[in-house]
This record gives structure tokens, sequence and C-alpha cells, in this order.
């Protein structure tokens, strides 16, 4: 097992006309014009949208630059060695509550953080070993029969022990921990610019990471554990049935650094 280091217009008055005047007014034939479509910027992304984008703590400027620094600084080099890479990801827990969190591969590890952006700070430190990384599913998300959840899209869920199954305790337990494995899905800016869409890349991310696994088992076997790490494409499955908290946590994207109104949360 590894433990985790760690938002009446007025009516006019109409006005009367004279029955010749009424005839004389041609009228409309043919079906009506279809709506226009909301206006986009160059990225295609509609004004509405980008409203809504904004409101993400981490897209204002210089605060992604500042959480990369400081979640740098928390690198130990001789533990997790130097840093491949960098993702901004969305992680679902096992009642299907999204959590912003900034995702490093290193060298010997995958590293989660739930980052602050509006206090500039590191909540919490995830550290999982690569070379106990033995299985990478990716796929649809899916729920039991008579779930009353839905979750569009697709995910990746990393696993590293393959022979423990979570406890009963810990599947009703909202606040458990020590599930052997986590799960990321995109997150809600992806569609902000370039630099965003690379940055929340799922495939990519799930590209570098199995690379980045084989070469941890090569370079530190773990005795009595097979080495490599087996990619499977198949559903995601959540084990959550009613999930009113997270309902109402996805819909108002509380685990977010954003604006809500006049606060911050």
């Amino acid at each position: 097992m590894i433990e985790a280091e760690v938002g009446v217009l007025p009516v006019e008055q109409e006005h009367q006309q004279s029955p010749s005047k009424a005839q004389e007014e041609p009228l409309p034939s043919g079906p009506a014009p279809p709506p226009s479509a909301p206006p986009q910027d160059s990225s295609g992304v509609s004004v509405l949208d980008q409203f809504k984008l904004r409101r993400f703590f981490v897209l204002r400027p210089g605060t992604l630059n500042q959480a990369i620094e400081d979640i740098k600084a928390l690198v130990d080099e001789e533990i997790d060695g130097s840093i491949c890479s960098l993702w901004l990801m969305a992680e679902v827990d096992h009642w299907n509550n999204e959590k912003e969190r900034i995702v490093l591969i290193t060298d010997n590890s995958l590293l989660v953080c739930k980052y602050d952006f509006v206090m500039f700070k590191c909540d919490q430190l995830q550290r999982i070993p690569l070379n106990f990384v033995d299985r990478i599913s990716h796929g649809s998300f899916t729920f039991p029969n008579h779930s009353l959840l839905l979750r569009e899209g697709e995910g990746m869920r990393v696993f590293w022990d393959r022979q423990r199954d979570p406890s009963f305790t810990s599947r009703w337990n909202p606040f458990s921990t020590d599930y052997p494995f986590i799960t990321f899905t995109y997150h809600p800016v992806r569609n902000a610019n370039d630099k965003f869409a690379a940055l929340c890349e799922i495939h990519n991310f799930r590209d570098q990471l199995q690379a980045a696994a084989q070469k941890a088992h090569a370079a530190k076997p773990v005795p009595g554990k097979a080495n490599g790490v087996l990619v499977l494409n198949q559903p995601i499955h959540i084990e959550a049935y009613v999930g009113i908290m997270s309902f109402i946590g996805n819909q108002n994207k509380l685990g977010y650094c954003m604006a809500r109104g006049n606060i911050g949360f």
C-alpha cells in the first residue's frame, strides 16, 4: 500500500393602425430564419463560455506560473529525481467529486498537488512511486445500474497495488484516502487557449506517465512484484449511487479555486 504524503423590460404602448395601412404591409413568407449562433472568439469558444472560464483563478495572469514555482520547491531530488512534465487535471474521487489538481511526473514519482490558487500555497501533496504503478486504464465513465449519477467524457485511472481492493469502510467513507488508485479527467479550462489545451491533454499525460513508469520499473524493480505497466482501454467505473453532495459540488465547481460572486473559494 502506498500512502499519500501528504457561483423586466418595460412594456411599450401599442400604436393602433388603420385597417388600410395594416393591409399594405406585406406578411412574412417562408420559414423563419434559424437563430444565429453566439459570438465566438478566434479559439472557437463562445463569449459566454469565455466569461465562465475567467472565473477560474488558474487563468489569471501569473497565477499558474507562481503555482509551478511553489510546487517545484517541494520536489525532493533525492526521492523524486528531476521533473519530466507538469499537467493541470481534475481528480475524480470514489464519490464522484471533482477536485482541481496540479500533477507532476518526475523520474521516480507521480506527484499530485492540491494547490490553493487564492492563497498561493500547496495544501496537500500525494507522492506515488512510479515503480509501484502497475496498471493504467482509460475510457468513459460508468456507474452501477441503479445509480442516479452521470458523468460524461473520458478519464484515466492509475493503479499501484493490484493485489488490494478497497475495504467496505473505505467505499462508504467520502473522506477515505487509502484507495490503491487515483482517477483523473479533463480540467474545465482545457478550451481556454492552446497553452491550457496542452497542459490538460489527458492522452499525452497517459503516454508520458506510462513511459516514465516503465523506465522506473527497469531502474528500480520491486521484489516480488511484476515489473511493467499494463495499459487498458476500458470503462472507468465509479461505485457511487446517489451522490447528492457530489452533484451539488460538481455543478457549482466547489472543488476548484474560482470567483463566486463577491468572494473567492
